[in-house]
């Protein structure tokens, strides 16, 4: 997105409108000096204050955010645009995906989890009691130990292949120039 472009978009419509930059900031709620930091291009009006805009203006979210207006033919690829352009320059931080997804998967499959480390208790109680008293008692620490580390291992690599693909999915222009290349 071209900040300048769709600052001398904002400011174009509301000449046209006739308004001042205090008249436009009185209708939005927002000061003079909010609607001349939008239209010098050092901000960008947040997605409320978006849809605001092109209330007010007769104008698209997609024209405001090209920064002109779109004929018919070119406003489905400006849209396409705008919307790749917004999602790669998202305020989450790939740490911040990698987390969301981590706890997005947790919860997805708790119930698996909860279900597997009943099933590991029982399978441990029940070979203590046959093994009791037995010269392979003590080895029954060693073999549960084992099965929850290999148990962990799996889940945990379930988890970040789930977060792989979600956290890190390239988007859709990516992935045509990976397979053109």
């Amino acid at each position: 997105m071209d900040q300048i472009k769709i600052g001398k978009f904002i400011a174009a419509l509301r000449k046209e409108k006739g308004l001042t930059q205090e008249q436009l900031g009185e209708k939005l709620g927002v000061t003079n000096k909010t609607i001349s930091r939008w239209e010098n291009g050092n901000y960008m009006p947040d997605v409320e204050m978006l849809s605001l805009l092109s209330k007010e203006f007769g104008v698209s979210i997609n024209e405001l955010v090209s920064g002109e207006r779109l004929a018919t033919e070119d406003f489905q690829k400006a849209a396409d645009d705008n919307l790749v352009t917004a999602l790669d320059n998202s305020t989450f931080t790939l740490k911040e995906k990698i987390a969301f997804f981590k706890k997005k998967w947790l919860k997805e499959h708790i119930a698996t989890i909860v279900l597997h480390v009943v099933a590991w208790i029982g399978i441990i109680v029940w070979t203590a009691q046959k093994l009791r008293g037995s010269d392979a008692y003590p080895l029954l620490g060693t073999i549960g130990s084992m099965l929850a580390i290999l148990f962990y291992m799996v889940l945990r690599n379930r988890m970040m292949i789930y977060v792989e693909d979600h956290a890190y999915r390239a988007t859709p222009d990516k992935e045509n120039e990976t397979k053109n290349t």
